[in-house]
């Protein structure tokens, strides 16, 4: 079945690559030309520009609403699978959301004939699955021993400066490196709701200060938008939602602590770290996402589509991934019990998630900039929108759509970075700095509503059932934990900060 899956993948990318491939190819027959030739060729090399356009308008009209049904699917799937078909969906969900991925990508491609957007959303994929990957082995090879007693001080410090270092080493980053010290430390006592509180806080909310914190606000910096933008304008709501949380949590802990500490146990109140020899891995990794060719000239690029693809950072990223594994220390290895299940789970699950979710964000731009959608812009409507369509969407190409919505309501440009910059500086466009803010706040801190929503979220719910937690259902985990925890701190932030 593996091998049937990884031949599956190849030719699937296979397919994908082949309009990058043929028209680089074109190109450069085109250009090397000699000039009798590109005489005698002009009215076909202006037939080709021709059915370019036809394609560029095909690809930029909106599918189907009937074509978002895989994504629709395989969100039931992953939400009922672990609690109705337990057996069935382990065995074989790699098969499930590479078959609805397939799915929707061959529709685009024989039945939109569009090839931009499955060559986006591969390009994405491998982007995404190269940071977690790499930043999910490297962290592998570190073990940090916490032998304190796991108080709820204790607790709330760790899941602080967790959210601390999130803006260092990105929520995946810091999520990686501290939930097994985290589970560890409160061995014995361990629930679902200390994982819970985990994924709220350093996988999530933690990383909206800076744009190494979440992909969203990364590719908002690539655009335009300064570096020190987010620790300005989001730093407010960042500490109260934490503090909020940082409450909620000790109050919970609190409780259940009198019942589960052993109080006879001696604690030396150390913190050891073995293998830290891979925190140098950690900084090639974080470092490399700089490696941007739509940013520094002179990285080796494919241009397509109007923007520039490399895949040398994720070559790094991935090379990064096996030699930290090689050159890892063995004890760090075997006290985290490594395995490589919980990435293999994440890239299977969002393969499918990123193959299906086209038409759903193609219809979700084609709203959000059209006159109906541009006239509800207003700080209101981008916090709720980019907020509840990322706890289930990509938060990353979700905050790109609602901002070249508010971008295009005032007649600036995305592609523009002037425009971005003007936009986020204030001054020219009216209430932009509100709205931006809007925008990365519902985009960061609402991915802590699902477990899709962000990327290491999975991963952490992996981990801790591999450890023998028992985490709540899909379903369970909205309704037992986002909806009562969550949507309170997010209506206050919204009154507080968008309201009054």
């Amino acid at each position: 079945m593996k091998k049937t899956v990884f031949l599956f993948l190849v030719g699937l990318m296979m397919a994908l690559f082949a309009p990058i491939n043929q028209l680089r190819a074109e190109v450069v027959v085109v250009e090397n030309a000699p000039s009798y030739y590109q005489d005698e060729h002009q009215d076909e090399v202006e037939g080709h520009a021709v059915e370019a356009h036809v394609d560029d308008e095909h690809h930029d009209s909106a599918p189907p609403g009937w074509s978002v049904i895989p994504f629709v699917l395989l969100l039931g799937m992953i939400a009922t699978g672990p609690l109705f078909y337990e057996h069935f969906w382990h065995k074989n969900y790699p098969i499930v959301a590479v078959g609805l991925a397939a799915i929707v990508v061959l529709y685009y491609l024989f039945g939109l004939h569009n090839t931009h957007a499955p060559v986006h959303a591969l390009a994405e994929y491998v982007q995404f699955i190269a940071l977690l990957s790499s930043l999910y082995i490297a962290s592998g090879g570190i073990m940090i021993k916490v032998d304190k007693r796991a108080t709820p001080m204790a607790n709330v410090g760790l899941l602080l400066v967790g959210a601390v270092i999130a803006n260092l080493i990105g929520t995946t980053g810091a999520s990686m490196l501290l939930i097994r010290p985290f589970i560890r430390l409160n061995q014995g006592r361990i629930r679902p709701y200390h994982i819970i509180f985990f994924i709220f806080m350093v996988s999530n909310i933690g990383g909206a200060l800076t744009p190494i914190g979440d992909p969203p606000l990364f590719l908002g910096f690539l655009k335009g938008v300064p570096f020190m933008w987010t620790v300005v304008h989001n730093a407010v709501p960042w500490v109260f939602a934490l503090a909020f949380l940082a409450v909620m949590f000790y109050l919970v802990d609190k409780r259940n602590v009198d019942h589960d500490i052993d109080e006879t146990v001696e604690f030396s109140g150390k913190t050891t770290i073995v293998g830290g020899k891979n925190f140098i891995w950690l900084a090639i990794i974080i470092a490399s996402v700089f490696l941007d060719p739509n940013v520094i000239d002179g990285v080796p690029a494919i241009v397509y589509d109007g923007q520039k693809f490399s895949f040398l950072r994720e070559l790094i990223m991935f090379s990064v991934g096996i030699f930290s594994y090689k050159f890892a220390s063995k004890e760090a290895i075997n006290g985290n019990e490594f395995n490589f299940e919980p990435i293999r789970e994440v890239a299977f699950i969002f393969i499918g998630i990123f193959g299906t979710m086209m038409p759903a964000l193609a219809l979700v731009s084609e709203f959000a900039q059209s006159e109906a959608g541009v006239s509800l812009i207003n700080p209101n409507t981008l916090y709720w929108g980019t907020g509840l369509l990322s706890g289930f969407l990509d938060n990353a190409p979700t905050y790109l759509n609602f901002l070249a919505a508010a971008l295009a309501s005032q007649g600036g440009d995305i592609s523009v970075i002037a425009d971005v910059q003007a936009y986020a500086a204030g001054g020219v466009y009216p209430e932009s700095v509100v709205n931006l803010k809007a925008i990365a706040i519902g985009a960061v801190f609402f991915g802590a509503m699902t477990y899709i929503g962000n990327g290491p979220n999975f991963m952490v719910k992996s981990i801790a059932e591999q450890t023998g937690i028992h985490m709540p259902s899909f379903f369970g985990y909205i309704l037992r934990y986002s909806v009562p925890i969550l949507v309170p701190v997010f209506i206050l932030v919204w009154l507080i900060f968008f309201v009054l």
